[in-house]
């Protein structure tokens, strides 16, 4: 089968490509740096010939509001254009958890953009709502930072291991569409704070993390349960200690 997955050369699109490929499909990385770009339709109708299924797992080069939305709403509207007419059989793609909890983020706004658009476009498809990946946790730190105080809330969240994440999106590609949301999400949750003031410890990060109920995440508030899964979540088996005693 011909999986073609848009963003295939970034941390999740190599890794699914390479477990699609040793499944014994056809995997096609497609990205800018293979000559294919949503966002101006080129190569998209050469890749897509022959396609049973695209994957999109990629992300916008900036996460500043217009930006962010211009990216999702008009490379969404490219590739489900072109793959009606390549007659595509499913259509996935990788959304986070929470996405319509988010939508004081102007990040977030345009993610549930992007799967609005895929609901209204008629193909069969299936959206993989992941939690942040282990990888990002000092990306979230950083976003956090004033100065060398780090403000984070103390909400929960269930991270997972980005090779877990590509596995279950792989799962997702070469199953039936769901037309629907399938939840994936690490094996264990964590306070946010807690688990940023571990992982700035251990890596001797001298920023102080202060807990505060009013600090965003991505520009958006936090409750309690705003970045966990559901009760019907796939959870992976990966566990965070695991994933960071071998990054040392």
């Amino acid at each position: 089968m011909k999986v073609v997955v848009i963003g295939g050369t970034g941390l999740i699109g190599s890794k699914l490509v390479e477990k699609l490929t040793a499944q014994g499909h056809e995997a096609v990385p497609a990205a800018p740096a293979t000559g294919v770009n949503t966002l101006t339709g080129e190569g998209l109708a050469e890749v897509l010939q022959g396609a049973s299924v695209v994957v999109d797992v990629s992300n916008s080069p900036s996460f500043a509001d217009d930006a962010v939305m211009e990216f999702f709403r008009t490379s969404t509207g490219n590739l489900l254009l072109e793959e009606a007419a390549a007659g595509v059989a499913h259509h996935v793609a990788l959304s986070v958890v929470g996405t319509d909890r988010l939508l004081e983020s102007g990040y977030f706004r345009a993610k549930q953009v992007q799967e609005d658009l895929i609901r209204e476009s008629g193909i069969p498809y299936s959206i993989v709502h992941a939690t942040q990946f282990f990888e990002f946790m000092n990306g979230i730190a950083d976003l956090a930072t004033e100065g060398d105080t780090v403000r984070l809330s103390s909400a929960g969240i269930q991270p997972m291991y980005s090779d877990d994440v590509a596995a279950a999106v792989a799962r997702t590609a070469v199953g039936e569409p769901v037309n629907g949301v399938v939840e994936v999400a690490g094996p264990e949750a964590f306070r946010l704070d807690e688990l940023i003031r571990e992982v700035l410890s251990a890596g001797n990060d001298p920023r102080e993390v202060v807990t505060d109920p009013r600090a965003t995440y991505s520009g958006a508030p936090l409750e309690e349960s705003t970045l966990l899964p559901g009760p019907g979540a796939q959870l992976a088996e990966t566990r965070f200690a695991d994933w960071f005693a071998r990054q040392k």
